[in-house]
């Protein structure tokens, strides 16, 4: 029977849940008690309770450096959480799942998953990435009586496939654009590079890779690099900036990206991530825009 390593973190103010199941990361499974999933080449199993996190894998986990920078458990979220703008409903996400973090991810698994993403929610972007890893990801260690599961496949071994056989993965359109991706990334694109440009330029260099155009690349950037003012926008959040700050107006998406850039602050990307859980998991929440007018969005933040 094989050992299983055991430990647990302090972790006030850590919603789990919301975490892992917020659609930053697409491999994690509801458990009862906990959850399961990879990190990496690991099997993992986390749990929450009173304040804790309890974490379970097979492979020696060393000093657990590698689950304390994927949880960002050293983050101080009452200081990002001062920082999102005075509004209602930023009022009402952080409410509704405080304790709601961003995972540090590995960046070609990020990539990857947000090209297969594309106009898909998110159960079916899990069944998807469950397809790949199945059939071309490397077995691990499970615990005994626990479902197999495999690594998510290398660039490599993705740039190796056919279109046909990515297709067979029921990810349709997007298979040419991860294996051209992949492909890329085996060859002439440096990913790591991405973390060590300035803002602009790294969402430039994700930009210029097949399939991933400014939402995608805003994904990556938030999820596996940290870049903390990245924000997403997609058809949730593009729905409820409209509605919430701009009612009964046609707005572009260029003025949009001014909003979250310029009234956001420093840690647009962590409010982002709240305002999308909470519009997806409520989406009668947002104002009728014919009832009535939203409040304006604050500059300064609530004390």
């Amino acid at each position: 029977m094989r050992e299983i390593f055991h430990r647990t973190f302090p972790a006030p103010d850590y919603d789990l849940e919301a975490t892992l199941s917020s659609g930053q990361a697409f491999r994690w499974t509801r458990q009862s008690p906990g959850w399961t999933g990879v990190i990496g080449n690991r099997w993992v199993r986390l749990s929450s309770e009173n304040a804790v996190i309890k974490a379970e894998t097979l492979e020696i986990p060393g000093d657990w450096g590698w689950l304390i920078d994927y949880l960002q458990l050293e983050v101080d979220l009452g200081a990002i959480v001062r920082s999102f703008p005075n509004h209602p409903a930023m009022h009402a996400a952080v409410s509704h799942a405080r304790g709601l973090r961003l995972l540090r991810q590995d960046p070609w698994e990020c990539l990857a998953s947000f090209i297969l993403s594309s106009t898909k929610q998110i159960v079916q972007i899990q069944q998807i990435i469950a397809l790949l890893t199945q059939r071309y990801g490397v077995p691990l260690a499970v615990p005994e009586g626990c479902p197999p599961i495999n690594s998510f496949p290398t660039p490599e071994r993705v740039a190796a496939l056919t279109e046909p056989e990515l297709r067979e993965c029921k990810m349709g359109f997007r298979a040419p654009y991860l294996l051209a991706t992949a492909r890329r990334i085996t060859t002439d694109f440096d990913l790591a590079q991405v973390g060590k440009a300035e803002l602009p330029a790294a969402r430039a260099m994700l930009v210029s890779l097949p399939g991933v155009g400014r939402k995608i690349a805003d994904c990556v950037l938030l999820f596996a690099f940290g870049f903390q003012k990245a924000f997403p926008i997609d058809v949730w959040l593009l729905k409820a900036l409209r509605q919430l700050f701009f009612p009964r107006r046609r707005v572009p998406m260029p003025r949009l990206h001014r909003l979250v850039e310029t009234h956001f602050g420093p840690h647009a990307g962590f409010a982002q991530q709240y305002l999308f859980h909470y519009v997806r998991t409520h989406p009668d929440a947002l104002p009728n825009p014919r009832a009535r007018t939203a409040k304006p969005l604050s500059r300064h933040p609530k004390p």
